[in-house]
């Protein structure tokens, strides 16, 4: 099985002088001299008292310095943790609380926060280096220390705490590695983390966003574009948020192909996609934050068949599940299990709601609900627990969703129940509401209700937020 650190150290020999990173200043940094900066900050920190096992709290900006800071906790044996940057302070307070760190690693403004909030004060502050500082030979971290404690976006509660030892990461980088093998040397866009330390350990380049991940609602097409223009990207890997601005901006011939998840991908983006770059390559790829991946699906292999069952209320198709994954469905539920799944929280009581134990094997519960087609093939329906009653049956919202998003003048939809009855939501062109309401009433949906715009996940900006367009209701 590969390890991050060993496979980072081989590219490293490989081609020293190819860039690594790209980061959102523009400024690149090759193999080696992230290598250098690895050893640099390990060699200080050591001397500062880091060791084995224990963990630190990261809070950096998304450049060369974040992914050198994390190859150096490692080579240490320190855990990482990492807050949810969706959630700014709060999340950070939040990971401090949870995690009780020895140190704080941070840099640029968010090294004032060490004198700002209670939760840091009493923690070793460790500085980013920059003169010349050897590391001790240190034995390489066993595959179950802890690498690094990320959270989920707490979209639907509290952030969780999820442990990721070194054995994790490296079953993750072989799920996602075949997916992203391109015997060609790429050029890549990555909006993911996960996927950035994948290519670090393949030996292919990452550009890093310009933009704050944070404010994708805030970002200018055009920026997008002419990032992706001045640093010749081939590849994106994106959310479909960014996919729809690559629809609005359009795209360098350079980039051949996308992968996108982190929130649903309809069809009828897909078809924009290829209306503006017929010959562009679309990867759908679908996971959570405790499996990631879980199925992929090249939209060239969507047949018409398929997109009838879509357009009949089947669900969204998002292809077979990635080798090495178990899965099933449990009352409609996909639960999966296999090494690149998250076995645990770090709260205990979390597994209780989460997870299901079956002799050796953890199953994980996604709270996606969806089915598998005779080919295998998953298709997602909604999330559990947000059904509706719909002429006396029961429908999750995908069933409708799927199709409506392709009516004259919607841009996103959502099938919610409202005051005990079905009610689907709507932002889009507001002229064409008769035309809404009467195919709604066509699937026995009796009220259509007109949004201005959609609330949408903090983490992607790619998913509505159903609990807060619940609340307008």
């Amino acid at each position: 099985m590969s390890d991050l650190l060993r496979d980072f150290a081989a590219a490293v020999v490989r081609h020293p002088d190819k860039v690594a990173l790209v980061d959102g200043k523009g400024r690149a940094v090759t193999f080696a001299e992230l290598d250098a900066r690895r050893v640099r900050f390990a060699g200080a920190w050591h001397r500062k008292g880091i060791r084995a096992g224990d963990k630190v709290l990261v809070a950096m900006s998304v450049d060369a310095d974040l992914y050198a800071a994390l190859a150096a906790l490692w080579t240490l044996g320190a855990t990482a943790v990492l807050p949810e940057p969706a959630l700014g302070l709060a999340g950070l307070r939040h990971a401090a609380r949870v995690t009780r760190p020895r140190a704080f690693c941070s840099s640029g403004l968010y090294r004032l926060l060490r004198w700002v909030l209670p939760q840091l004060w009493g923690l070793h502050h460790l500085r980013l280096h920059r003169q010349a500082a050897n590391c001790p030979d240190m034995p390489p971290p066993a595959g179950t220390d802890v690498a690094l404690i990320s959270f989920t976006s707490g979209t639907t509660g509290a952030p969780k705490a999820i442990p990721r030892s070194h054995d994790f990461l490296a079953a993750q980088y072989s799920a996602i590695a075949p997916l992203l093998h391109n015997a060609q040397p790429q050029r890549d866009l990555v909006a993911f983390p996960v996927f950035v330390l994948i290519n670090i350990a393949s030996g292919q380049t990452s550009v890093l966003p310009n933009w704050k991940m944070s404010r994708l609602d805030a970002l200018d097409p055009a920026q997008l574009r002419d990032w992706m223009h001045k640093n010749r990207v081939t590849r994106a890997l994106v959310p479909p948020s960014l996919c729809e601005m690559l629809v609005q901006a359009g795209a360098d011939a350079s980039l051949h192909t996308v992968f996108t998840g982190g929130g649903p991908v309809f069809p009828e983006l897909i078809d924009r996609m290829h209306a503006v770059r017929p010959d562009l390559r679309v990867c759908c790829v679908y996971g959570s934050t405790e499996a990631e991946p879980i199925a992929h699906l090249d939209a060239t292999y969507i047949t018409s068949d398929d997109r009838a069952a879509m357009d009949g209320g089947q669900g969204l198709l998002v292809g077979h599940p990635v080798a090495g994954i178990d899965l099933r469905i449990h009352k409609d539920e996909i639960q999966v299990a296999g090494a690149h799944v998250n076995r645990g929280y770090l709260d205990p009581a979390h597994d209780a709601q989460n997870k299901i134990r079956d002799g050796a094997i953890i199953w994980h519960r996604t709270g996606d609900a969806g089915r598998l087609d005779a080919q295998g093939r998953l298709w997602l329906l909604g999330r559990m627990g947000t059904d509706v009653k719909i002429g006396g049956r029961m429908c999750y919202p995908f069933s409708v969703e799927v199709a409506a998003r392709q009516w004259p003048g919607v841009r996103q939809c959502a099938l919610m129940a409202a005051q005990d009855a079905a009610c689907l939501v709507i932002e889009g062109d507001r002229a064409q509401a008769a035309l809404w309401q009467t195919r709604a009433s066509a699937l026995g949906i009796a009220r259509v209700v007109h949004v201005a715009s959609m609330p949408m996940d903090k983490r992607h900006h790619s998913k509505i937020d159903r609990n807060a367009l619940r609340a307008r209701l």
